[in-house]
């Protein structure tokens, strides 16, 4: 029964997926079914052949395997690897190249011999590559072909560089990196401009080869792609649903990559439920999105049409289920963020008291802020709050080069207008041009130019704040540590970084704290910082009274937004105030028209926000609900 019950819950995959609570459960899997294997072969006087990957996904696999070769004696001496690719042209001392990655995460750390390891060559010239590729596929071959292939996919549904248009039965060869592609690797290489278009990659054809394949993907941001290759039809759009043609295939996510399986994204269609309030919640607004109805206009006939037969059946009728998912959306919008002064509050997201709350917006960068909750934050300072803001990093490695000269050029007039001596800032300003003149894609930059970098982030976000209402006093610059690299790899979180936290905390004591929670932002520098405050707050409810009084609310906008279901306040914007956000985005000028990290959406800071805002004010409308302009949303952190 327990086996039909499985098949029953996943009749929409056509391949086998396991998946874990999360990256680093998955991956200690991983590596150890990697380490049986080189165990077995090694007992069996044989060689283990294994297909290796690069990228983020594996590295964590690869730290495990480290950690088995140096504290459980971990041979490698019998393993033969073979990469999936390389870029086109590259150098293999090159920082973006993958015989360096290869190195640097695995290969000097292992007894793995160096004449086993092979990487595609990036180095050819282009009339050899043919020959090159041909002989790539034969030295797989001659070792008896690949034991264990393991995979990532990126966003085109490519697996290796085999990007979407690859054959099936293709083999190792030259390819042409697909734009979306190419953008998600720009940040690594300093500008899109700088990645390569071309690279090396072992073929389709060549992967299923393998006697066992393992593609795994971790994060949300993979979602969309994993359920198109897990439960879409095969097709060269998506390169990786070649992959259901294997008998040999496993494909090992997290909770966040698996998320939009049907099994765990709308389990009615696939299963009994035991229903409890959030899942009521999320199946009748995606009920209503299905068959475009309005809420309160579901019909048991609705239900029973679209998978939703037992929760009629076991909670309905449908109107009553319909009544309080209605109710419970509309108590989530409120006007009063930081709650109504002598209102009744029961039904209300925020607490009525105390009447004027200190509140401390996080911000990860220097324009989150505004550009996340700017309606929220101006309301909260227009309603009386004792409203404070903490930058927690100085957000220097996104403004152009172009952005300091002209700072220090402003900086040198001026000194000069006010008769002071500027021999010694014009020999910094040569300095700084000479080195821009001559910089390599992400080489660090001076510190003189970090500095200012640093400085014109600071000063557009005083601008924003004080713009949002805000006084000097209550604008709190944190500079975490962790962040001041000067490049786009951080350092680990220190204690230091918590500590900073706490004292802030500890100093303003707040009522109410607003966090990024859009853990989507692709430098990942929100999560991070995220966490920092988490760990802050877990230390001080130890000894602090009123950590017991404070609530935590997360806040999203310049990368993603919450789904309707998850909001638990909504903070509707009128025409007006959707304005005033928009003037205090506009304070963070270098931010402005083209930001240097824009991720994969062309749009502009300002109407990323102000669209999402307005999807979901439109979303709210077609529930029901009533019509406003914009909403902000959140969404309440529960402390354990």
């Amino acid at each position: 029964m327990a086996r039909l019950n499985l098949l029953e819950e996943t009749r929409f995959e056509k391949l086998p997926v396991k998946v874990y609570e999360d990256e680093h459960i998955a991956s200690k899997k991983v590596a150890k079914r990697i380490a049986d294997l080189i165990r077995r072969k090694q007992d069996k006087h044989e060689n283990a052949v294994l297909g290796l990957a690069t990228g983020a996904t594996p590295v964590e696999v690869y730290e495990e395997l480290i950690r088995m070769h140096k504290e459980e004696k971990l041979s490698f001496k019998n393993v033969i690897t073979f990469n999936l690719d390389e870029y086109y042209p590259m150098q293999p001392d090159a920082k973006q190249s993958y015989v360096k990655f290869m190195d640097e995460n695995l290969f000097n750390h292992i007894d793995i011999k160096r004449e086993n390891i092979h990487i595609p060559d990036g180095t050819l010239a282009k009339e050899d590559i043919t020959d090159y590729c041909l002989a790539y596929e034969n030295q797989i071959g001659a070792v008896g072909g690949l034991d264990l292939q393991l995979l990532g996919i990126g966003r085109t549904g490519h697996i290796g560089f085999n990007e979407p248009g690859s054959a099936p039965n293709s083999g190792t060869r030259l390819v042409t990196l697909d734009d979306l592609t190419r953008r998600d690797a720009s940040r690594d290489f300093g500008g899109k401009e700088n990645v390569p278009t071309k690279a090396i990659t072992m073929g389709i054809g060549t992967i299923f080869k393998a006697k066992e394949i393992i593609l795994m993907a971790w994060s949300k941001k993979k979602a969309p792609i994993i359920k198109k290759a897990v439960e879409g039809e095969m097709s060269g759009n998506v390169p990786a649903t070649y992959l259901q043609l294997s008998d040999n295939v496993e494909f090992i996510l997290d909770e966040d990559a698996a998320s939009e399986l049907t099994r765990f994204n709308t389990p009615w269609l696939v299963k009994d439920c035991s229903w409890n309030k959030a899942l009521i919640k999320k199946a009748v607004i995606w009920l209503s999105s299905e068959v475009k109805k309005p809420i309160l206009k579901l019909t048991d006939e609705d239900y029973n049409n679209n998978g939703m037969a037992q929760l009629a059946t076991e909670q309905g009728p449908a109107y009553d289920i319909n009544i309080d998912v209605f109710n419970q959306l509309q108590h989530s919008i409120t006007g009063w963020p930081g709650g109504k002064p002598n209102a009744d509050d029961t039904q209300r997201p925020e607490r009525k008291s105390p009447a004027k709350k200190r509140s401390i917006i996080f911000s990860p960068h220097p324009d989150d802020d505004v550009i996340s909750m700017g309606g929220t934050f101006i309301r909260l300072v227009d309603q009386g709050h004792d409203v404070h803001v903490a930058y927690q990093t100085s957000g220097n490695t996104a403004v152009w080069d172009t952005d300091v000269l002209r700072y220090v050029e402003f900086a040198i007039d001026f000194k000069k207008s006010t008769g002071e001596d500027t021999e010694k800032l014009e020999a910094t300003y040569e300095k700084m041009r000479d080195f821009i003149d001559k910089k390599e894609p992400n080489e660090i930059d001076l510190d003189e130019i970090r500095d200012v970098k640093a400085f014109i982030r600071k000063s557009e976000a005083i601008a924003g704040a004080r713009y949002a209402g805000l006084k000097d006093k209550n604008i709190h610059f944190m500079a975490l540590p962790f962040y001041e690299t000067g490049k786009k790899v951080k350092n680990p979180v220190t204690n230091k970084d918590v500590e900073l936290t706490m004292e802030l905390l500890k100093e303003v004591k707040p009522h109410q704290i607003f966090a990024a929670g859009d853990f989507a932002d692709p430098h990942g520098t929100h999560i991070v910082c995220f966490r920092i405050i988490l760990e802050a707050m877990k230390r001080l409810r130890k000894t602090e009274s009123w950590t017991k009084d404070c609530w935590l609310w997360m806040y999203r906008g310049a990368w993603q937004e919450f789904e309707v279901h998850e909001i638990e306040m909504a903070v509707p914007l009128s025409p007006k105030e959707v304005q005033r956000k928009r003037d205090a985005i506009f304070q963070h000028q270098s931010q402005k028209d083209r930001p240097v990290f824009p991720g994969d959406d062309e749009r502009e800071f300002w109407v990323r926000a102000e669209e999402r805002n307005r999807e979901t004010a439109e979303s709210y409308d077609k529930l029901g609900l009533a019509n406003y302009e914009a909403m902000e949303a959140f969404v309440k952190w529960k402390f354990e």
